[in-house]
C-alpha cells in the first residue's frame, strides 16, 4: 500500500489471505477502510494452537502434520500439483473445476520459494519453526486475539469441506458495523472464485456499511 501511494483501503481475501485481511484490520485499522472475510476471524497463536483438538477435526488437519515431516517436505515437492488439486476437491467437494481452471493456479506452484514457503507455515504454527525475531510484538498483539473494529462482512459457503470454525464463535470478534453471510448451492472454500459475484458484491456492501 505504501508502495502504491495507497492511504487506506477495503481488504477482502479467503484462507491466507482472510487471515493477512483481519490482521491489516486488527494492528492498523487507520489503514483499512473496511473488509471482507471468508470463515470469519482467523487471527491464532502457537499457543493456541498447543491444545490438542477432538479427533475428527485433527483429521481435518492432516496436512498439517505431514508437512512437519521430512518425509512430508519431499512429498509436497515431488507431488504439489497432485497434491493442491486433492485439496481443491476436499475443499470443495461440489465445485466442478475444469483441469484448464486448474493449470492456470498450478503455474504458481512452481515457485522456487513455494515449497518452503508452505511447509515454514505449518511448522511454526505448530511450534516446530520460528518466525522473524523483528515481529515478535506484532505476534504478541495478535495472539491475544484483538477485536476487529473496521465495518466488515464474513462470508461462508455451505460446502466447505476445509476446517472452518462456525460463525457463531467469531460474531464477538467484530465491533464495529458487523454482517454474516451464509451462501448456498455449493459453494466451498475458495468463494472468491466459486461465487465470484457474490464476493464482488460484498466489497462493494461493506463500505456503505
Amino acid at each position: 500500500m505504501d508502495a502504491l501511494a495507497i492511504r487506506k483501503a477495503i481488504v477482502a481475501g479467503f484462507d491466507w489471505g482472510a487471515r493477512t485481511a483481519n490482521i491489516v484490520a486488527a494492528l492498523w485499522p487507520e489503514r483499512c477502510k473496511a473488509m471482507v472475510s471468508v470463515s470469519g476471524y482467523l487471527i491464532g497463536s502457537r499457543e493456541a494452537n498447543k491444545i490438542p483438538l477432538p479427533p475428527k477435526a485433527e483429521l481435518e488437519w492432516w496436512y498439517q502434520f505431514y508437512f512437519a515431516t521430512d518425509r512430508g517436505r519431499a512429498g509436497y515437492d515431488k507431488y504439489r500439483y497432485e497434491f493442491a488439486k486433492l485439496i481443491w476437491q476436499t475443499a470443495s467437494p461440489k465445485w466442478r473445476f475444469d483441469d484448464a481452471m486448474f493449470d492456470r493456479t498450478a503455474k504458481a506452484f512452481d515457485n522456487p520459494d513455494h515449497v518452503s514457503l508452505v511447509v515454514h507455515n505449518y511448522r511454526w504454527r505448530l511450534g516446530l519453526a520460528e518466525g522473524e525475531s523483528k515481529y515478535d510484538d506484532l505476534e504478541k498483539q495478535l495472539a491475544a486475539g484483538p477485536v476487529i473494529t473496521v465495518p466488515t462482512i464474513t462470508l461462508e459457503g455451505d460446502a466447505n469441506g476445509a476446517p472452518h470454525p462456525d460463525p457463531g464463535s467469531y460474531a464477538r470478534k467484530f465491533s464495529g458495523k458487523y454482517t454474516h453471510r451464509l451462501f448456498n448451492g455449493g459453494v466451498g472454500h475458495n468463494l472468491p472464485q466459486e461465487a465470484p459475484q457474490a464476493f464482488a458484491a460484498a466489497v462493494i456492501d461493506v463500505d456503505r456499511l
